[in-house]
């Protein structure tokens, strides 16, 4: 009998890939990509590549990806109450079941946060959402693309179009998506997008925001 022991939790990490550690040794010996050098534009080049690969998980532009040091810093940076694209603050939308770094992370003051109910599937009830959205003014959502706990994926692209007409923004964490199924962010019709590298065979410590614009992005945020 093989007694050998299959590792099955990769929602919670997956091992890291041989191209990805390769990629990071490679990494290590080049210079600060904001030199003007000969080596400086080598590092600003692999920076750039770098940016396009990652946005182009999910169809989005990669003058607008942004680095993080991970998915948690990812939510921390797009749930922001001030946005490019608004006047004054927003309110914040949350499923019940996002995960605890959007739920805990965010920026906005907990009067200007509602939670929103799933229905027995564990999916965001729809009626629920259209019901916050005549109650106030523009909002943002943030909803995953599938579930850590559960895998259950969201509606994302019929909550994204209710929040748009709404006058809002959407913000998908899609850390448990990204690279295991299809995503684009126009199909979904999301603003934001937050991806975590060690989700998908990259290295813990590494993820990205992908804005569809600067409409949604942090008044101070800023892409390096």
């Amino acid at each position: 009998m093989d007694r050998s022991r299959a590792y099955l939790d990769y929602n919670a990490s997956a091992p890291l890939r041989d191209a990805a550690r390769a990629a990071m040794a490679a990494a290590l010996d080049l210079a600060n990509p904001s030199s003007v050098h000969a080596e400086g534009r080598v590092a600003r080049a692999a920076l750039e590549a770098a940016r396009a690969d990652v946005a182009a998980l999910a169809d989005a532009p990669a003058r607008h990806a942004v680095f993080t040091s991970g998915g948690t810093e990812a939510a921390a940076m797009a749930l922001r109450p001030n946005l490019v694209g608004f006047e004054g603050p927003l309110r914040l939308l949350l499923g019940a079941t996002e995960h605890p770094a959007v739920r805990e992370g965010h920026g906005f003051p907990s009067a200007a946060v509602e939670i929103l109910p799933v229905d027995p599937d564990g999916r965001l009830r729809l009626d629920a959402l259209e019901a916050a959205l005549r109650r106030g003014g523009p909002a943002v959502l943030s909803l995953q693309a599938a579930n850590n706990e559960t895998g259950v994926l969201q509606p994302v692209a019929e909550a994204a179009a209710l929040v748009r007409a709404a006058g809002g923004v959407t913000v998908c964490d899609a850390a448990q998506a990204a690279g295991r199924v299809p995503l684009s962010m126009a199909a979904l019709g999301v603003d934001a997008l937050l991806v975590s590298a060690h989700k998908f065979g990259g290295p813990k410590g590494i993820g990205a925001v992908l804005y569809a614009s600067e409409r949604a992005k942090p008044v101070r945020a800023r892409s390096r």
